[in-house]
């Protein structure tokens, strides 16, 4: 009887066991300082329809980010603010090429106090202190550092542009006081700005479309659970979540 019941004991351990639900295990995610309130958001969903899943998240600068991820650290998912980021870890080889896709779409506006009176590029030169993030690593900074070339107005700025280390850092030094403006996402003004407000979009026909590209890295296109939460990310439950935080997905 003891025997009996011993096996009894173990054959319904081991159905216990196949029952079980699998654990899944951790996601890396790379991704631009401007994702992240929504990525937060998306990776939380996630999570709660599959509890396996634990993420491990990145965010900065698109250029220091695809730079880390170049020299080493563990990224399953990247996500830039710009293409020139995701084509340079194309060119490495450390992104899965097949999976590149396009995330989401942005543009960018200048903030500043209230009381200016500032309604376009051409105004600007009668500022101080113009917050803009480093156009060497910064996807922001890029693109209104071309929209300034393009209104003529770049030499007239020279002086007076603070170089931030990510768009939110622009944006922060807007809020305190330490410049009069700054140039960011529409996104990030709406959602975070606190004492300043949109004081115009910059023209689109001055700067590339704002293009958030994605891919899997060479690792992470080997892990089920990454592929699973990047075929998410494409799902119309996401983009409903990209569009609350004011960002276009077409």
């Amino acid at each position: 009887m003891k025997n009996v019941a011993i096996k009894l004991f173990l054959g319904m351990f081991c159905l216990a066991l196949l029952a079980a639900p699998v654990m899944a295990g951790e996601i890396n995610l790379s991704a631009a300082a401007s994702l992240k309130d929504v990525l937060n958001e998306l990776s939380d969903t996630y999570a709660k329809d599959n509890p396996g899943v634990t993420f491990l998240k990145n965010y900065g600068a698109s250029g220091a980010v695809a730079k880390q991820i170049e020299n080493g650290a563990p990224a399953d998912l990247f996500l830039s603010a710009n293409v020139k980021w995701m084509d340079h870890l194309k060119e490495k080889k450390v992104v899965d090429e097949k999976s590149v896709t396009t995330f989401a779409y942005n543009s960018v506006v200048f903030v500043g106090k209230p009381e200016l009176k500032v309604a376009g590029l051409k105004d600007l030169a009668k500022l101080n202190k113009i917050a803009i993030g480093s156009p060497k690593s910064v996807p922001a900074g890029q693109y209104a550092e071309e929209a300034l070339k393009k209104a003529g107005v770049e030499k007239d700025l020279e002086k007076k542009l603070v170089m931030a280390k990510d768009v939110r850092e622009c944006l922060m030094y807007a809020d305190r006081g330490e410049v009069d403006g700054a140039f960011v996402y529409k996104t990030d003004a709406e959602l975070m700005a606190k004492n300043v407000k949109i004081l115009f979009a910059v023209p689109q026909e001055l700067y590339s479309r704002v293009t958030y590209p994605m891919a899997l890295t060479a690792a992470g296109s080997k892990k089920t659970e990454v592929g699973a939460f990047f075929k998410f990310l494409q799902s119309d439950k996401a983009k409903k979540i990209l569009e609350k935080y004011g960002f276009i997905v077409r």
